[in-house]
């Protein structure tokens, strides 16, 4: 399997930061870590539970990119750069497989129109019903690294 690039790494911890206690994202949804939503052991993130250590979020972080990338693989048929997969990976991590399946990235990129994939990026940029600075400021980093 192919694995997310160093610069999309970079996107993914930069914009997801680094919380060693349970907090509840701008989406909603319970996380600790670098944005992970279930533990080691696979149960939902608990407000509750203890504070885990670097080490344990850089486990998690490596196990949800892992996820991320298999998803990547299989929804995506055309062929992608290194750049473009990070981009893409970085972009699964942070809205789930399902939002990369339904999207109309996906769907443009599977027809290889890569300008046009990339022009939808900057469409995701809404939690919690509005639209957040740093989800603007993400998707223009994912798109930059999609087209570089």
């Amino acid at each position: 399997m192919r694995h997310i690039n160093e610069r999309g790494i970079e996107i993914v911890k930069s914009f997801e930061g680094l919380a060693l206690r349970p907090y509840v994202c701008a989406g909603g949804v319970n996380s600790v870590g670098y944005g992970a939503t279930r533990s080691s052991d696979g149960r939902p993130i608990d407000l509750d539970m203890e504070p885990i250590s670097e080490t344990e979020a850089e486990a998690l972080l490596v196990r949800d990119l892992e996820s991320s990338q298999g998803w990547v693989s299989r929804l995506i048929k055309t062929a992608l750069s290194e750049n473009q997969y990070s981009a893409l990976v970085s972009f699964t991590f942070n809205l789930g497989a399902g939002s990369l399946q339904r999207s109309t990235l996906r769907m443009k990129l599977n027809r290889s129109e890569y300008q046009g994939a990339a022009d939808e990026f900057p469409k995701w940029r809404m939690a919690g019903g509005r639209i957040l600075a740093g989800l603007v400021r993400r998707r223009a980093a994912e798109r930059k690294l999609f087209l570089d």
